[in-house]
């Protein structure tokens, strides 16, 4: 579970009294802590463990598999007119209700992407969902937002009403399918029987071959679909493909439209052309660009895919989320600009949620700083104080990116944040550090009965990921004075951490 601060979490845990944890850390020598850490691994024995527990106790130890390329799975696009079911048959493909599901065309969404997996191959999912309804122009806007889809696609879905047939909308998206080239199913949703079949046999004529007949909602015919999808998709994502580890570190410039973005990359990049380092085998040829900043080359990724077809951008958040999330799939650390010209919207505070739900590390960058007077710097930190409180964590600069005053001071802010978003901490330390956490701060009683964390480990880095092996539920509040504490002592500055609990039972003793 990702530490976002969810309105529903309730506040965190607060400590009646002081401690002195990273001195008596400092006090423990590496023997003592292991030594601890192996005798608590040995209590484990005592409690109902699955197998996927034993496989994680038998890693213990092991490094992370950190240096190994990453591979981005390959992206499916859902499109289609408003109501067609678009996103019914995303909730349907997932099997669990994620996106929005309205009668009312225009229901704005937070998320557009979503993983999911068909026998046992993983994809990622893109719902063409949160257009703006504009009567005079409806076709234009979902053919422009179908394209921005189809690009960043591997395989298309394209879903079509089977009771009201092609309309003049849905004649407008295929037009612009034809042009792309991609790998095309089309879906006739609303097929709930058998009888119905025949008006899916209508849609033959838009070209795409044989109509799949579904009915999202009640599933008949979705397993189909969803064999035939998978015999489509590539290997990995012929736009994100395989990144090779190694080399300059990734880094994706994101903020809302207009807030600086491509005016900072060109004051970075300098009066010369930018290295261009194209990637092969992609859709629309986007381009990592690699940029000298105090005297180290970073990559920013897919900058001049965010940069493109800005006029398709406004008016909507979607094209800029979709963008978004496309680039920190493919990136290491965000930097996340900021104009404090202007009042901190709720895109601004979405976009950052996007990066830490990522796992991507994060840096602040507040644009225009040289501009702001007196008045809107107190109100600016009362902004801070309230609506970013939530990544009080990262690293924050404050910029100009038209003149490109303090751009030199990304870089420290870049290595602090990439240093904690790689950082391991071993298990002895990590159980050494709860236990004397708990043994100051022991979890309030719930009920006459107080969990208590039997064993820790981190699983994982780039984010770090903990997980607590426990004999009861960690009150949310509890679980964020861990976080913080693990942020205090061993610096995860720039990272979101990940704690996950394991509520295990003590096994019966046999008689």
């Amino acid at each position: 579970m990702s530490e976002s601060l969810l309105p529903d979490e309730g506040a965190e845990y607060v400590p009646f009294n002081e401690d002195h944890i990273a001195d008596r850390l400092a006090e423990i020598s590496d023997e003592d802590a292991d030594a601890r850490a192996t005798a608590l691994l040995a209590g484990l024995d005592d409690y109902e463990l699955d197998p996927e527990d034993a496989e994680l106790l038998a890693h213990l130890g092991d490094d992370f598999d950190d240096d190994a390329d990453e591979v981005i799975p390959p992206v499916v696009a859902i499109i289609g007119r408003p109501n067609v079911g678009k996103s019914t048959l995303v909730n349907r493909i997932l099997g669990r209700r994620e996106a929005v599901v309205e009668d009312v065309p225009g229901v704005t969404r937070d998320r557009v992407s979503y993983q999911a997996e068909w026998l046992g191959k993983k994809f990622t999912i893109v719902d063409t969902g949160g257009w703006e309804h504009d009567a005079k122009g409806i076709h234009a806007r979902v053919a422009e937002q179908a394209e921005v889809a189809a690009d960043l696609a591997d395989v298309i879905l394209f879903v079509v009403d089977s009771r009201v047939g092609a309309t003049a909308t849905d004649e407008a998206v295929v037009k612009m399918l034809r042009r792309k080239k991609k790998p095309v199913l089309l879906v006739a949703n609303k097929v709930d029987d058998f009888n119905q079949e025949s008006e899916a046999s209508f849609l033959w004529g838009l070209g795409f071959g044989q109509p799949w007949p579904v009915s999202a909602l009640h599933g008949r015919g979705a397993a189909d679909l969803l064999d035939a999808v998978v015999a489509k998709l590539p290997e990995f994502s012929a736009f994100g493909g395989i990144i090779p580890r190694g080399g300059p570190r990734r880094i994706a410039l994101i903020g809302r439209p207009n807030v600086g973005k491509s005016s900072l990359l060109n004051k970075m990049a300098g009066s010369e052309r930018v290295v261009v380092d194209t990637l092969a085998g992609t859709t629309r040829d986007p381009v990592d660009e690699l940029v000298e900043l105090g005297g180290e080359v970073f990559r920013f990724v897919d900058t001049a895919g965010i940069r493109r077809r800005q006029h398709m951008a406004q008016g909507s958040d979607y094209y800029a989320s979709l963008r978004t999330q496309a680039a920190l799939e493919k990136a290491e650390v965000a930097v996340v600009l900021v104009a404090v010209d202007e009042v901190l919207s709720e895109q601004d505070v979405r976009i950052l949620q996007m990066t830490i739900d990522s796992g991507r590390a994060l840096v602040l960058a507040f644009n225009k700083w040289d501009l702001m007077d007196d008045d809107r710097r107190r109100y600016l930190e009362r902004e801070i104080e309230t609506d970013l409180a939530h990544v009080e964590w990262a690293p924050r600069v404050n910029i100009s990116a038209k003149t490109g005053w303090h751009k030199d001071k990304l870089v420290p802010a870049l290595h602090t944040a990439l240093e904690s978003w790689d950082k391991r901490i071993s298990t002895g330390k990590l159980n050494t550090f709860l236990g004397e956490l708990v043994g100051a701060h022991p979890h309030p009683l719930r009920g006459g009965k107080q969990p208590r964390i039997l064993f820790g480990t981190q699983v994982s880095s780039r984010p770090p990921r903990f997980v607590l092996f426990t004999t009861g539920f960690l009150d949310p509040g509890y679980r964020r004075f861990i976080t913080r504490r693990l942020r205090e002592t061993f610096g995860f500055e720039g990272t979101p951490i990940e704690v996950a609990m394991r509520v295990r039972e003590k096994r019966q003793r046999s008689k």
